[in-house]
């Protein structure tokens, strides 16, 4: 008889145990290491089995089965309310549950201007309280982000340059520094398409060398217009082995945006100063938008190794394949701003 019991009572503990790990599995997330928030947008009058196969469509869920029973079992079932949600595939199905059942989500809205370099975007999101810099820095220079495109970037602490994609982002409040930085990697991975990867394969060079290349055509060129002929100009000048001599990259090597390069500038010891090495330097100088990157892609077919801004001072180039035009075109530059530079000083 004791016997019996204690087999039944093995057996209770057995069912339970096995159906609390049953249970704890169904709530795992879709993908724990992807922070990355997603807009999902309930309909009113939708069911949980509506929700729950949106929200697996959407990439949110690894299961629509296990979050229809677990809304049963939480009581969560018809309690979903409409509206939008960011949401993510590293929230497990019962935490997601929870946040439609609340029916509120507090937002932020942050935008990464073109040509940022990633201490550029701490601080901006740091001043707008979005983020603790010294967390996001260390993060930026020692975290661990599992992204194939980052296998082609610098082993070292700048491999996150460039590939923070600048754009507008909607994101939850109080997100934390590690999912920033993963929506933005992510964000970057969706730009760069499989047609941009064969682009960078017919032009013999891989996706480091096409972002290096866009973020000095982003600092160095405003107008999108002209932007494939400024990549024009660098793959000249990489053909003819000519250095770049780029002010983007100085200015990234000195660590400021200074307006005029001084001679003693332009000779900084840097394997960013394209004024002293030829060749493209070793990473990005900053985060290019599409437009750029399509330039680094598909440069204009022309036999140009010189630019300079266009006297006109409307952010336009003046573009030359020798350099006595390039000298006058420079000098028309020089003259313009000169002369623009005092009328403000009399207004």
């Amino acid at each position: 008889m004791k016997n019996s019991i204690k087999i039944i009572l093995l057996l209770v503990i057995v069912l339970f145990l096995g159906g609390y790990l049953f249970i704890m599995s169904m709530n795992e997330p879709k993908d724990i290491e992807d922070a990355t928030f997603k807009s999902v947008t309930v309909e009113m009058g939708s069911t949980t089995g509506q929700i729950a196969e949106q929200l697996k469509s959407q990439g949110v869920l690894r299961s629509a089965n296990n979050f229809i029973i677990l809304s049963k079992l939480n009581r969560f079932d018809s309690k979903f309310q409409a509206g939008t949600y960011l949401l993510s595939p590293s929230m497990t199905p019962v935490d997601i549950a929870k946040i439609l059942v609340n029916g509120h989500v507090e937002t932020l809205t942050i935008t990464i201007p073109e040509g940022y370099t990633i201490y550029q975007i701490a601080e901006k999101l740091s001043e707008e309280g979005v983020v603790d810099y010294d967390k996001f820095v260390d993060l930026l220079e020692n975290g661990n982000f599992k992204f194939d495109f980052l296998d082609y970037a610098q082993d070292n602490k700048n491999e996150l340059e460039g590939y923070l994609f600048p754009s507008t982002y909607q994101l939850a409040t109080g997100a934390t520094e590690e999912q920033i930085i993963t929506t933005m990697l992510n964000q970057f991975d969706l730009i760069f398409t499989d047609e941009y990867e064969k682009r960078a394969e017919e032009l013999n060079v891989n996706i480091n060398d096409i972002v290096t290349i866009a973020s000095i055509i982003e600092r160095e060129c405003k107008d999108p217009a002209d932007r494939p002929k400024v990549a024009s100009v660098i793959y000249n000048r990489i053909a003819d082995g000519m250095p770049l001599q780029m002010c983007s990259t100085v200015q990234y090597a000195l660590g400021e945006q200074k307006k005029r390069l001084t001679t003693a500038d332009t000779k900084i010891d840097s394997p960013y100063n394209t004024y002293i090495n030829t060749g493209i330097p070793p990473g990005p100088v900053g985060a290019p938008g599409e437009s750029s990157i399509r330039a680094a892609l598909y440069p204009a077919d022309t036999d140009y190794l010189f630019f300079v801004v266009s006297e006109k001072l409307d952010g336009t180039h003046n573009f030359s394949s020798d350099i006595g035009q390039f000298e006058k075109d420079k000098a028309a530059y020089n003259k313009a701003l000169e002369e623009y530079e005092k009328k403000q000083e009399n207004e």
